[in-house]
């Protein structure tokens, strides 16, 4: 409106300390559980903190449903290699009933698909028997910083009003770099163009006839070109469509969302994000109504949940003490200050399509170290990041910002910040044998083992 002021100016106020703790996690998606449980089983005082009510992060607030990275091909042999928390975490949602047996991708390894209840529940029973304090719906809105190079407290807001949460440790796995990029710590943002993987609206189906529909994953595919002679057009390539824990209900990986530009939509903008949730389920409904008219077994199926949020890819990666790569992800590289593995491929989201690129499997070992430094942002004495939002390139985080390479870069960062204040040492000042060995301990895998 012409003449409005382009400021608001609000008065200078005292936040409320809600509590002091010695590690603070931004974030519930498989880093911060992760990392939240492995500090809090060293004894530390821990809190989580999570915008939604619930944990899981992008495997359920986005849908998710599969866990990507959990196995390598390792000359050969599919095996799974990672373990440690990840290992509780299975084996708690499995005793609910929620959890898929492996399946192969694309013939060369495997991921593992679960329930999105059975997830929340059981992440919950895990951070609890660890001693972990949790606060739902807060919203990270800042920090406050002791000096230039330690962070004092988070700033929150939530329900309840604004507050501020102390710590000794902080440790950010929200996926986008919040809390580091409020302590002004440097990022990149997309490749040298400022591209980002292409986000995802995932949706789940009930009232599928498996028997009609089959192995319906490979052939949608053809289905889909066959659609396309007669002038129907899709987001993208690479329809993902496989059905859950109980055989009736299927799981819809198939959008790509973008802004009227074509580019990406970016997950750290809240009117791009806006857009983008209502271009999603747009999309959804369009390939729902697909699947219903062409594909056996679906035509009496129906929507059972579009899921809260967008699926995002990628945001903001920190700029740490090492920049994971493309080809440290191809060449399966090893790193002597290895916290454990990943085990994905090159998965770029690029637009109307996927691209994968993979190790030379199976003549290598299938997967790669993740290096601590990539988990130590430079400048900063008391903070760690883990998850998609870690020290990669672009084309590196395409492969290691999935959940089985998050539960690693978590697992490390909690160890780490124990670590950090036993010795009364900066996160990046830490003995690296010593956070391997207490690792170890933990039943971590660190992928040392094979050439």
């Amino acid at each position: 409106m012409a003449g409005m002021p382009q400021f608001v100016v609000e008065p200078e106020r005292k936040t409320k300390v809600i509590g002091a703790y010695d590690v603070v996690v931004l974030g519930g998606g498989p880093a911060g559980i992760a990392a939240a449980a492995a500090a809090g089983r060293l004894g530390r005082t821990v809190l989580l903190v999570e915008r939604y009510g619930f944990l899981g992060g992008m495997g359920t607030a986005a849908g998710v449903t599969n866990f990507c990275g959990l196995h390598a091909n390792v000359h050969g042999e599919i095996r799974q290699v990672v373990h440690g928390v990840a290992d509780e975490l299975l084996a708690r949602i499995a005793r609910l009933g929620g959890l898929n047996a492996p399946h192969l991708v694309l013939g060369k390894t495997m991921a593992q698909a679960y329930d999105t209840a059975a997830y929340k529940c059981a992440a919950d029973e895990l951070l609890l028997a660890r001693g972990v304090a949790i606060l739902f719906h807060a919203l990270a809105t800042g920090v406050a910083m002791d000096t230039p190079e330690r962070i004092g407290a988070l700033l929150i807001e939530t329900k309840s009003g604004r507050a501020a949460v102390r710590g000794r440790i902080f440790i950010d796995c929200s996926g986008d770099g919040d809390l580091a990029a409020f302590a002004g710590a440097a990022f990149e943002q997309g490749d040298a163009a400022g591209d980002t993987l292409y986000p995802t609206m995932m949706f789940r189906l009930a009232g599928v006839d498996p028997h009609r529909a089959g192995d319906a994953w490979r052939t949608i595919p053809a289905l889909m070109q066959e659609a396309e002679k007669r002038g129907a057009r899709f987001p993208r390539k690479g329809a993902i469509v496989r059905p859950q824990k109980h055989p009736g209900e299927w799981r819809v990986n198939v959008t790509q969302v973008r802004n009227a530009d074509g580019r990406a939509v970016n997950g750290t903008n809240a009117a791009e994000l806006s857009a983008g949730e209502i271009e999603g389920r747009r999309q959804a409904l369009a390939f729902f109504e697909f699947l219903r008219r062409n594909v056996p077994g679906f035509a009496d199926a129906y929507i059972v949940d579009i899921p809260p949020q967008l699926g995002i890819r990628e945001t903001r990666r920190i700029v740490g003490r090492y920049q994971l790569t493309a080809d440290d992800v191809v060449t399966c590289a090893s790193f002597a200050d290895t916290i454990g593995v990943n085990a994905w491929p090159i998965e770029n989201h690029v637009a109307g399509d996927v691209i994968w690129r993979w190790p030379d499997i199976p003549l290598v070992r299938g997967f790669n170290h993740l290096p601590y430094r990539m988990l130590v942002p430079r400048g900063f004495d008391n903070l760690l990041v883990a998850g998609r939002c870690a020290s990669m390139t672009h084309e590196g985080q395409s492969a290691a910002r999935v959940s089985g390479s998050c539960f690693v870069m978590g697992q490390a960062a909690g160890t780490a910040a124990h670590l950090s204040l036993v010795d009364g040492k900066a996160c990046g000042d830490i003995a690296v044998d010593r956070l391997q060995a207490l690792l170890e301990s933990d039943g971590a895998y660190l992928g040392r083992d094979v050439e």
